[in-house]
């Protein structure tokens, strides 16, 4: 026992020791690629692959996926929304042809407002007032005009 110790003690060294332990690492990595390797080839092999059972669970599952899509709400709602687009245009064009119509309306009114012969008499009045006030303004522009310029003389 004690020649086995001596042995050991000898050819064991740190150099050795670290071999070994790489060695055992090294055997390790390459296990556990080959389990990843098959393990994913495996894989590939079943979803690839189905068998008829899964392919008719698939098939039903999609039938009664389109089975339940409400198609008839759908459409109904793309009508909905069609005509939710096509309302607003038409409406715009009705209030603006409404807010035409009444400013013509207002128009006429006013216009007929200013026929009557009170109106006419009154506003021709208004005109021969503001008439005399431009031409006094005028004389009196004039006036101050001339007798600034005779004072300077």
């Amino acid at each position: 026992m004690e020649i086995l110790q001596q042995w050991c003690k000898m050819r064991l060294s740190f150099r050795n020791a670290t071999i070994i332990v790489c060695f055992f690492n090294l055997i390790t990595v390459i296990l556990l690629l080959q389990g990843f390797l098959s393990a994913s080839s495996n894989r590939k092999f079943t979803t690839n692959n189905p068998n008829s059972v899964q392919l008719r669970y698939i098939k039903e599952s999609e039938e009664i996926r389109r089975a339940m899509e409400p198609l008839e709400l759908m459409r109904r709602v793309r009508e909905i929304e069609h005509e939710a687009y096509i309302k607003p245009k038409s409406v715009e064009q009705k209030e603006a042809k409404q807010a035409a119509a009444v400013d013509l309306i207002s128009r006429l009114s006013n216009f007929r407002s200013y026929s009557d012969s009170g109106n006419l008499k009154a506003l021709e009045e208004w005109r021969k007032r503001k008439m005399e006030r431009a031409r006094q303004r005028e004389l009196g522009k004039n006036g101050t005009a001339t007798s600034q310029a005779s004072n300077s003389m």
